[in-house]
């Protein structure tokens, strides 16, 4: 029997539907978070296969743009792990940044498209 793939989903400011049943049908056992911290905590319990996270953009940090920087450095150790970010496409040229020094399976804009949000995840292996 085969063991289910782990997504660890971190909905931070949401406004969107949950997508648990794309997930599922993807073949995902599925973990939901609701910061940052509770996620890198979850990933140091179980490291996932694939994360889906969004990309909010913070104008008040110092030294970087957002907490997924944090997610992307805490899963450096788990090259297996992939990453789809949900963002805004106001803030394109800001993920561009951190994509120009971080490694994403997959970026959406919202709204999300389903479709193009199944196929990420089958397309992960």
């Amino acid at each position: 029997m085969t063991k289910p793939r782990h997504l660890l989903s971190i909905v931070e400011q949401g406004g969107y539907p949950l997508y648990d049943a794309i997930y599922q049908k993807a073949g995902y056992q599925v973990t939901m978070v609701e910061s940052m911290r509770k996620a890198v905590a979850a990933i140091k319990k179980q490291p996932p296969e694939m994360i889906v996270a969004e990309f909010n953009y913070q104008s008040d940090f110092r030294d970087r743009t957002s907490s997924l920087e944090t997610l992307l450095a805490s899963i450096q150790k788990y090259p297996a792990t992939r990453v789809v970010v949900f963002y805004d496409r106001e803030n394109t040229d800001k993920l561009n940044r951190l994509l120009a020094v971080s490694d994403v399976h997959s970026t959406l804009t919202y709204p999300i498209d389903e479709a193009a949000l199944a196929a990420a995840l089958v397309s992960s292996g």
